[in-house]
């Protein structure tokens, strides 16, 4: 279980490094009007869908999640909060995705840019950042 924490961890600095990088490559390619596909924007996919299956294993194995101690904030953020946030913000990627692929042109790096900055905003409200007090494992 140490291992999946430490590479549902690591990952997530992969994760939001490749969003970061779709999302410029799409508005700039978005404003020279440039017709084609950039592979971030693949890369960036399968990167997050690799982190959801992670976070699922380790949903269903973690001590953090229990049900009946949903009244207390860190039980609640790791039973519903974060994995409710990453499931919304992970279908948005997959929708802009896949939309993206039916168009041509700025269209298409429009809509990554739209999908893969509003997944990433949920993303990032969603991480278990040390301020917030969640009792998680930081490094």
């Amino acid at each position: 279980m140490n291992i999946l924490i430490r590479a549902h961890s690591g990952l997530r600095y992969v994760v939001l490094g490749l969003l970061i990088a779709a999302i410029f490559i799409a508005y700039s390619n978005w404003r020279k009007s440039k017709d084609g596909d950039s592979k971030v924007y693949l890369f960036a996919l399968i990167a997050t869908h690799t982190q959801l299956l992670i976070g699922l294993i380790l949903y269903t194995m973690s001590p953090k999640v229990d049900f009946s101690l949903i009244s207390e904030k860190v039980f609640r953020f790791y039973s519903i909060e974060h994995v409710f946030m990453m499931v919304i913000a992970i279908v948005l990627i997959t929708i802009g995705r896949v939309r993206s692929k039916k168009l041509a042109g700025a269209d298409k790096h429009r809509t990554i840019l739209y999908f893969y900055a509003m997944a990433l905003i949920i993303i990032l409200v969603a991480i278990p950042w040390p301020f917030r007090n969640l009792g998680s494992a930081w490094f």
